[in-house]
């Protein structure tokens, strides 16, 4: 093959994003975080960007932190902003989905590409140190008396901790839309809150309130997992008695309108991620149980937690 004829060949199959990722110059990954900082999806994002430039798959990433409606915002916006984009990332997951299902926003996850599931993790319940209520039992005990003086405080509306508490109250025969459920634009200021004996009751994800666990500053009463977590010795709802399990999964999402290749191209840099030590760092530090899931399997993996989790809202009342 003549040069000019090779180095043509190149510029084609870059400008398809098709070009072998190994080959490619390293990316600039702007990654959208759908909240504010400090909470769950924060963390995780700013772990995958760490994860990618261990790995070698970018040579930067840049942060957009836009917080709100469990994420709706932050989704228009990069929906709006990034169309065609083959360098922009986005964090989703069980909450986004919660909170399109209550709001019915125009512009859905739907409009942006599916990349991957990149980790579950399950929701714990805290209180500050120096409440009353010591157990989960104590907590219902109250929710029954008077429903409205038990405040819960986290994420967005359709946050998997409103869904949990939603369910919870079903369970204990209290109607869930009595539930005093107070809305935080993201997991930092929902663990301010608790801290500052603002709300009764706190939920999140558990690397969000372990520093605060282990320091004293909160006190654990009940995790959303099947069992109880490895090494752990919070009891789960189950086995106080409440028959509440959810987990909250993470995934990253690309830009509308990307090609095929260019959706393959990425999916790649965010696999070689997960196998960067940076990131079996992350998973250790937060707790988190990796969840892989790619291409076709993952599409339809978000197609099913929709359905699942309009069946599990309805129930409990936020539908």
């Amino acid at each position: 093959m003549r040069r000019d004829t090779f180095l043509k060949s190149l510029t084609a199959l870059a400008v398809a994003g098709s070009f072998p990722l190994a080959a490619r110059a390293g990316a600039s990954i702007k990654m959208m975080i759908p909240a504010n900082p400090g909470g769950g999806w924060d963390m995780t994002g700013r772990a995958l960007g760490a994860a990618l430039l261990d790995a070698k798959a970018a040579d930067t990433v840049q942060y957009d932190n836009k917080g709100g409606a469990a994420g709706v915002i932050g989704l228009a916006q990069f929906v709006n902003a990034s169309k065609g984009d083959p360098n922009a990332m986005m964090m989703t997951g069980a909450v986004m989905l919660g909170g399109i299902i209550t709001g019915k926003p125009q512009i859905s996850l739907d409009k942006a590409t599916p990349l991957a599931r990149i980790t579950s993790e399950y929701n714990i319940f805290v209180v500050p140190a120096d409440s009353p209520l010591k157990t989960m039992k104590d907590v219902v005990t109250q929710l029954q008396k008077d429903p409205g003086s038990v405040k819960w405080g986290g994420g967005s509306r359709g946050s998997t901790e409103h869904i949990c508490a939603s369910m919870l109250a079903t369970k204990v025969g209290v109607d869930p839309k009595k539930v005093n459920y107070v809305a935080f634009r993201g997991g930092g200021e929902a663990v301010a809150a608790i801290l500052g004996g603002n709300v009764t009751v706190g939920g999140g994800g558990i690397s969000e309130m372990s520093e605060y666990i282990k320091a004293g500053k909160m006190r654990a009463i009940g995790v959303t997992s099947e069992k109880r977590l490895p090494g752990s010795t919070v009891p789960t709802l189950k086995e106080s008695g409440y028959d509440v399990v959810l987990g909250n999964w993470r995934g990253v999402y690309g830009a509308p309108g990307i090609t095929a290749a260019q959706r393959d191209a990425l999916t790649e840099m965010v696999v070689q991620a997960t196998k960067s030590k940076a990131w079996a760092s992350s998973l250790e530090k937060n707790s988190w149980t990796p969840a892989l899931l790619t291409g076709k399997a993952f599409d339809e993996f978000v197609d099913n937690e929709f359905a699942s989790l309009r069946g599990i809202m309805h129930l409990a009342g936020m539908v």
